[in-house]
């Protein structure tokens, strides 16, 4: 084998740690990018929170107890409140002119990830430890809460917190126990089935395992022999007489075992009327008939009449599936918009939210103390020192990286919001149709960074609040040579579904020939597929009795 040497030219990308960072909180949500805030504040020592007090030297220990006159008071009455930064950044040394031609290069490279090697995490800068114009408070102009410091007024909002708080299924059931007069056994029973329930109000363990379960939690710690077969049944027997009172308790159908004995919990909860014993005849029998409203079936199964079984199932719709539905605490899904559009005159204003923006800044003593030791004279040496720079380094990086993320987040927002503004006029059924490629094209970005930027961030419109994918859509063609939005097109069929007939609903070849009215072009397949994401049932079951 010969050896020999040879020259070769070859062009090899290294992600910085800076730029990893970047990419990483340009996709995290705002619960994810609170706990990412969190994390860096417990383990950076430079990094603070920004405070919006006064400086101590502004005032003096001499002019705390100076008296203010009343024209500093009105003057301080009528002073402006500072609004959230809307279409630039309010942060100290940066602005929207020069935040995009400092992202730019960030984003641009997105294009060229692909076979990037990242190199050895290093957060050193060019060496200096001087306080940069960078180093203050970022989203400091943010407004605080509006907070009352009236205590008659303190006190009214906290009554009306207490009344919101939700009252779980539980807890509402526990309530009805303590009325009953039960032994202790009975009782501890009881609030052990309670416990037992799921979100829906269902008891989903068998009686058996239950039980066991029972016995499990009563037995000693320290025993591990198996129970005999007369205490699981003695055991069973308590909780099926348990279970005859929690069957009994508001809301009715509660305790149910699955959806017929639930449905039937309902209907004895009724009056006895000839729609209600129908309608115990019909949850006797299989649910998939039921469910299909083949009635002719059921007439025969039930030995009922046509008008008789049609008045059963009348009965059985009204009724809860999900007994523990109005107990569920909704608030635990609500959704916080990372952007805020509002009608400003002709056109709409697209701000950030103020809530989720993170005030950070540089400690300013820790970074005068790292400007004062340069040569590491005090304690720790060089090495020291040179890991406290580091650490310095690495939350200047986070604060511009926090700032680049808010930044192309309302860049992209902005323009959605120019690209669909007759959505925001007019609603979904002015939808038109969009791909990332178009918005990436015109913000000079990647498709990736468009993509992370739009998922799992969300926008408050004056028709809802929606994540920014939402306004992504396909497109169908029409007659005119034009293009249709998807989600325009499942909004026209929500439309068509909700004004049809109840006794004769439209089929998805129907509403494929009503879109063709329309001028769009829609198969039935397709209609069939968006019928589905909107969660519509077919004609069939949407016909009413």
């Amino acid at each position: 084998m010969k050896q020999g040497l040879s020259l070769r030219v070859s062009q090899h990308l290294a992600l910085t740690p800076q730029l990893q960072q970047s990419i990483r909180l340009l996709q995290l949500s705002t619960l994810e990018m609170a706990q990412e805030v969190e994390q860096m504040l417990d383990e950076n020592p430079f990094l603070e929170r920004g405070e919006e007090t006064a400086e101590r030297e502004d005032f003096g220990l001499a002019q705390t107890d100076a008296p203010v006159s009343v024209a500093e008071q009105i003057a301080d009455a009528a002073s402006p409140v500072s609004e959230a930064p809307a279409t630039e950044f309010d942060s100290r040394g940066s602005g929207a002119d020069s935040a995009p031609s400092e992202s730019a290069p960030a984003d641009d490279l997105e294009s060229r990830l692909e076979g990037a090697s990242p190199v050895e995490e290093s957060w050193e800068g060019d060496g200096t430890v001087e306080m940069a114009p960078d180093d203050s408070e970022w989203g400091g102009d943010a407004p605080a809460r509006n907070n009352s410091s009236s205590g008659e007024d303190d006190e009214t909002a906290s009554a009306a917190d207490l009344a919101r708080v939700p009252v779980s299924l539980q807890d509402h059931l526990h309530d009805q126990a303590r009325c009953l007069r039960l032994s202790d056994e009975d009782r501890a029973a009881l609030y052990f089935l309670i416990e037992s329930l799921n979100d829906d109000g269902y008891l989903e363990d068998r009686m058996v395992d239950l039980a066991r379960a029972w016995w499990q939690l009563s037995a000693s710690p320290v025993s591990h022999a198996e129970p005999a077969f007369e205490v699981i049944e003695a055991i069973e027997g308590r909780l099926n007489t348990a279970l005859q009172w929690l069957q009994q308790m508001e809301p009715a159908g509660v305790g149910a075992r699955d959806l017929g004995e639930c449905l039937r919990l309902q209907i004895l909860e009724l009056r006895n009327t000839p729609a209600a014993r129908a309608a115990l005849a019909i949850c006797s029998q299989s649910l998939e008939l039921m469910a299909k409203r083949d009635v002719k079936r059921l007439c025969g199964l039930c030995g009922l009449d046509d008008e008789a079984v049609r008045s059963g199932l009348s009965l059985i719709a009204r009724l809860e599936p999900k007994p523990g539905r109005r107990f569920v605490d909704v608030e635990r899904n609500v959704v916080v918009p990372d952007v805020i559009v509002t009608r400003a005159g002709r056109g709409f204003k697209v701000t950030l939210n103020a809530e989720v923006m993170p005030r950070l800044r540089v400690h300013d003593v820790y970074a005068n103390a790292m400007r004062g030791n340069r040569g590491g004279r005090d304690n720790g040496g060089e090495a020291g020192h040179a890991a406290m720079q580091q650490r310095l380094q690495e939350a200047r990086w986070f604060i511009k990286n926090i700032q680049q993320r808010f930044d192309t987040i309302l860049r992209v927002s902005s323009a959605i919001v120019e690209r669909q503004r007759n959505f925001f006029m007019h609603g979904e059924l002015a939808m038109r149709p969009l791909v990332l490629r178009e918005i990436a094209d015109e913000l000079g970005l990647h498709e990736s960074t468009i993509s992370r930027v739009t998922t799992a961030k969300y926008m408050s419109t004056p028709f809802g609040t929606y994540e920014l994918k939402y306004f992504f859509g396909s497109s169908l063609g029409t007659e005119t040579g034009g293009n249709a939005s998807s989600t325009a097109v499942r909004a026209l069929l929500k439309q068509f579904i909700a004004a049809e007939e109840a006794a004769k609903p439209l089929s998805d070849n129907q509403l494929s020939d009503l879109l063709k009215e329309q001028g769009i072009e829609c198969a039935r397949r397709t209609v069939a597929k968006y019928r589905e994401a909107l969660r519509i049932a077919p004609a069939n079951l949407r016909k009413a009795l």
